[in-house]
């Protein structure tokens, strides 16, 4: 118990059982899955249950759209081959936070951000710029992301064309063409957002900041990856990619 709690605590109560065990078994404690779960529950520890995402973008009816090549294959062999995108909407005292960010596939892990009090192109802009400084992709790459008007303006898809990425959007008004991006922030809301009064946007960016650059990325146990890290998961992935910071 007294591991189970450390790790529990450590994460803010953000793991369940399921990451508990993984992260026990990765400290080499030997412990069933179903035992773990019974202690937690004995002890009243509890992870974060999941809940409904809501959309935030509106789409410009003036500006054009991308085809949707992608048709929710949310998959990638290798990094910087699919990137998806989206923006929500973070609540503090002084008002509304917008956070944007650019996701990638391959690893889930969060490549660029951005954050205003604004929610406009410069917004997403601010989050694609961040992506490329850091990844330099330098093959074929897709961008995924949904018909809001930020991301169909004309600089948007400007910046898009400058560095040869390329443009794919979801269909109209159906956010499970960008699952992965609106399940990220289903998890940030549950784990994070949800359980913090935030009495500034700066309160809040810094708040934002640890958990996607400290914890999400580097330290999150993500099912999908098979109970590792996004950060972990690129250093174990064969190939030649380096990680660019």
């Amino acid at each position: 118990m007294p591991k189970i709690r450390r790790i529990f605590e450590a994460s803010k109560g953000v793991y369940g059982s399921p990451r508990v065990h993984a992260e026990l078994v990765a400290e080499g404690v030997t412990a069933g899955r179903n035992k773990i779960a019974r202690l937690m529950r004995l002890e009243r520890l509890r992870g974060c249950p999941k809940r409904r995402f809501r959309v935030t973008t509106r789409r410009d009816p003036i500006h054009p759209v991308a085809k949707n090549l992608l048709q929710r294959s949310f998959e990638a062999r290798q990094p910087n081959q699919r990137w998806a995108a989206d923006m929500t909407y973070i609540s503090t005292k002084q008002g509304w936070l917008y956070l944007a960010v650019v996701l990638d596939l391959f690893s889930r892990r969060i490549v660029g951000w951005s954050m205003s009090q604004r929610m406009g192109r410069h917004l997403v802009l601010g989050a694609l710029r961040m992506a490329i400084e850091a990844r330099r992709p330098g093959g074929h790459l897709i961008h995924h992301c949904d018909r809001g008007a930020q991301y169909t303006s004309d600089d948007f898809r400007e910046e898009l064309a400058r560095h040869g990425i390329e443009c794919n959007m979801s269909a109209a008004a159906n956010c499970y063409d960008n699952a992965v991006v609106e399940s990220f922030f289903g998890v940030l809301k549950r784990e994070r957002v949800n359980r913090v009064r935030y009495r500034t946007r700066d309160e809040a960016r810094a708040d934002l900041f640890e958990y996607i650059e400290v914890f999400y990325n580097r330290n999150r146990r993500h099912g999908y990856l098979g109970n590792v890290s996004p950060a972990d998961f690129e250093k174990r992935s064969a190939g030649s990619f380096e990680t660019v910071h």
